[in-house]
């Protein structure tokens, strides 16, 4: 069991639709943190930007984003969190916002975003996810969402204590930034878990503006960690199990949760 975790909040801008000089960024950055920390976490979509051309940027699992990722993780030994545009088998029209978990030893999760943003288009032309796997890493019990999750307490509910950590990846825009930062810190204060949002910075290829946000928040919803609003960095911060277990011991709350079944999927 790794105790402490120390986790890298990546904020960055993210060039419109230009994988290649998104991922020289995302080299550059690793190349610093290399040694520093034990995981680092990408916004949402960091290779594309929240863009609703996936017929032309999607890629699968075995294409240059992954690849690469996969690589980095085990040159800079680190584990590594974001979403990018996917395709399913051969790239045919069906298509995922998917978040991957890979880590230095070579392990790997994804989790397609289950909420999708119909303000932006993007229930037309992906396909939303059924699942939400549990990622284990490092003694960790983690739970990986994507940006509008946030606002579906039910869809990140915390039952019996599944996961010590929940990370969202984002683009969330500047506009409704009051929702990001209150959400945020709520998802910890009610699961009784770490939480760790990371959003991206700047203005993307539809003229929206984003200022960032990205936190760390412990079980007790205090701010552990956090990059300047509008600025590209990076904030690293170590979380404790022993602290979070103990806590749940004393002050059991998970106890008196209500119970509920998931429905059914359309």
């Amino acid at each position: 069991m790794k105790d402490p975790l120390r986790i890298t909040l990546l904020q960055t801008d993210i060039v419109w639709e230009d994988k290649s000089a998104n991922l020289c960024r995302l080299r550059r950055h690793l190349e610093g943190l290399c040694g520093q920390t034990d995981m680092v976490i990408l916004p949402e979509t960091f290779s594309t930007g929240f863009s609703m051309h996936p017929e032309a940027l999607a890629e699968p699992l075995q294409g240059e984003v992954i690849t690469l990722a996969k690589q980095w993780s085990a040159r800079y030994g680190v584990a590594l969190a974001g979403s990018f545009i996917a395709c399913h088998g051969t790239c045919n029209a069906e298509y995922a916002n998917r978040a991957f978990f890979l880590t230095p030893e070579g392990d790997e999760w994804y989790y397609d975003k289950r909420h999708l943003f119909r303000m932006g288009g993007e229930d037309r032309l992906f396909t939303p996810g059924t699942s939400r796997p549990i990622i284990h890493y490092k003694g960790w019990n983690i739970l990986l969402l994507v940006c509008y999750d946030l606002r579906f307490p039910v869809w990140s509910r915390n039952v019996g204590n599944e996961y010590d950590l929940l990370i969202y990846v984002a683009n969330w825009p500047t506009a409704r930034r009051k929702v990001w930062d209150v959400l945020l810190q709520a998802r910890a204060l009610e699961n009784a878990s770490y939480v760790c949002g990371v959003n991206r910075i700047g203005t993307d290829g539809n003229r929206i503006v984003h200022n960032g946000g990205s936190r760390v928040y412990s079980y007790k919803g205090d701010m552990l960690a956090f990059v300047p609003d509008g600025q590209e960095g990076h904030s690293t911060t170590s979380i404790s199990l022993t602290d979070l277990r103990n806590f749940r011991t004393k002050f059991p709350v998970w106890k008196d949760a209500d119970h509920f079944e998931w429905g059914d999927f359309p």
